[in-house]
């Protein structure tokens, strides 16, 4: 599963939030965290209110005394990248080519909060760039609280392009004996854009007529995983919307109580097109809970 997940950290609390969820699924794998600071070039003296670690010594310090919290069941790395580099998520995103980490999980800094800042970074060029499966956690997880998988959400469009998130969802699920939860929406009309939209106004029998199938292939599509989950043991529900992707996926999510989001995601066409009108970065926007993206 996951055997090596980096956890960037800025030394403030904020960042922190990371933490638990990285040590959770590093306990499921037997896996190890490495913790990475990038000294930044001109750096603010505080970030998030806090003091911004700026020197090399007090950062590895800092990374040395997160780690302690953690106690000796985990193995635990510590990186500090000096000299300051003026492009920080760059610099951390450059770094999976020497540290090989198969998960990134970092801190969101809330719904629809700091979205330039996550648009224009780390979440961009990782997800955009088909790299590194990233684990966005929200902000008000404390660094020692309880994380724990019980339900887990995955929707699907009921295509292969989207399934390496359900790949990863069902090792997640094997490893911590959760509920696998499935969806599948289908956009309604009153959604529809482009020549879509205008099939649904001028045509709107033949827009229900698609819309009915659409809805019948894509139930065969969840019922069809849904057995090959629970040949393997994995207790697991189905649900079918009509509505908004994103919207309906949030709506899910909290309806149904689950700790995680597994997205499935391609790059498409570089990072500015990835964020233009990505189902993903609108769904990140709306939720509290965790959003797993995992690169085609």
């Amino acid at each position: 599963m996951f055997e090596h997940i980096l956890v960037p950290l800025d030394g403030s609390r904020l960042a922190e939030a990371a933490l638990p969820v990285a040590a959770y699924l590093a306990r499921l794998s037997r896996g190890r965290v490495t913790l990475i600071h990038m000294i930044e070039k001109d750096a603010p003296a505080a970030v998030h209110g806090e003091h911004h670690l700026r020197e090399a010594a007090e950062a590895r310090a800092y990374l040395e005394v997160v780690r302690a919290r953690f106690g000796d069941a985990l193995e635990w790395q510590l990186h500090v990248h000096s000299p300051a580099a003026v492009d920080v998520a760059g610099g951390i995103v450059a770094h999976e080519g020497e540290l090989q980490p198969d998960l990134v999980v970092m801190c969101t800094h809330g719904p629809g909060r700091l979205e330039r800042w996550l648009r224009g970074s780390l979440a961009q060029q990782v997800v955009a760039l088909g790299r590194t499966p990233l684990l966005l956690v929200r902000p008000d997880l404390a660094t020692g609280a309880e994380f724990a998988l019980r339900r887990i959400l995955v929707p699907l469009d009921g295509t292969s392009r989207h399934e390496g998130g359900l790949a990863v969802a069902l090792e997640l699920v094997g490893a911590c004996g959760c509920h696998l939860q499935l969806l599948g929406v289908v956009p309604s009309a009153a959604v529809l854009a482009g020549p879509e939209a205008s099939l649904a106004r001028f045509l709107p029998g033949s827009t229900r007529a698609l819309g009915e199938l659409a809805a019948d292939n894509l139930r065969e599509y969840l019922v069809g995983v849904r057995e090959r989950a629970v040949a393997r043991g994995i207790k697991t529900t189905l649900e079918l919307r009509h509505g908004d992707i994103a919207e309906e996926i949030v709506q899910a999510a909290a309806d149904n109580g689950v700790e995680l989001i597994v997205l499935g995601t391609h790059g498409k066409a570089g990072t500015k097109a990835f964020w233009a009108n990505s189902v993903a970065a609108r769904v990140q926007g709306r939720t509290d809970q965790a959003l797993l993206l995992v690169p085609a």
